[in-house]
């Protein structure tokens, strides 16, 4: 395309070459260069370069610092951590133990509950055995009344049947009698 140009501006007679500007014998780049020249030298002058390896060295030792905190508070991490696995561990044992205990503990009250029921039914069992005796004494008591009673009426009926003023007589002088002897 630059071809095309420059062979149009030939056949219109205009010159083919284009004169760069220039001042005291340097063209646009050879005062480029200069003027990088010229700030490289302005850094070196002011000390540039110790300023940006100071503030690397510093923001360096920034960064060794945190890393040393860094570490520190991982040694601290794993030292909690380690105490609280060891205290998970304790609160683990100490839980089995007492599921142990309560276990052991609830067969005790098992067995003792075994043993009490056990014993109220036996004190239960005793009371009614005894019951059943004093009801048996009562009974027997009541059976030898009734028939007390029902001797004694029979006795008095077969008395006043068979007794008279004179056998009376007889019967309480024998009385008497074996009274006196």
């Amino acid at each position: 395309m630059l071809e095309l140009l420059m062979s149009a501006a030939a056949a219109h007679g205009e010159a083919a070459e284009h004169a760069d500007p220039s001042a005291f014998g340097l063209d646009p780049t050879g005062w480029v260069a200069l003027a990088m020249i010229a700030v490289f030298a302005l850094l070196v002058w002011k000390k540039a370069p110790g300023a940006v390896g100071k503030a690397l060295d510093s923001r360096i030792a920034e960064i060794r610092a945190q890393l040393d905190q860094a570490k520190t508070l991982r040694a601290e991490a794993e030292a909690l951590k380690k105490e609280y696995e060891a205290k998970a561990a304790a609160a683990d044992g100490e839980a089995a133990a007492r599921v142990e205990r309560a276990k052991a503990e609830s067969t005790a009250i098992v067995a003792k509950a075994g043993q009490d029921a056990e014993a109220l039914v036996e004190r239960r069992s005793r009371m009614a055995e005894d019951k059943i005796a004093a009801e048996e004494r009562a009974a027997i008591d009541e059976v030898r009344a009734i028939a007390a009673r029902a001797a004694t009426a029979a006795a008095a009926r077969l008395i006043a049947e068979r007794s008279d003023a004179a056998s009376d007589a007889k019967l309480v002088d024998q009385a008497i009698s074996g009274l006196s002897s």
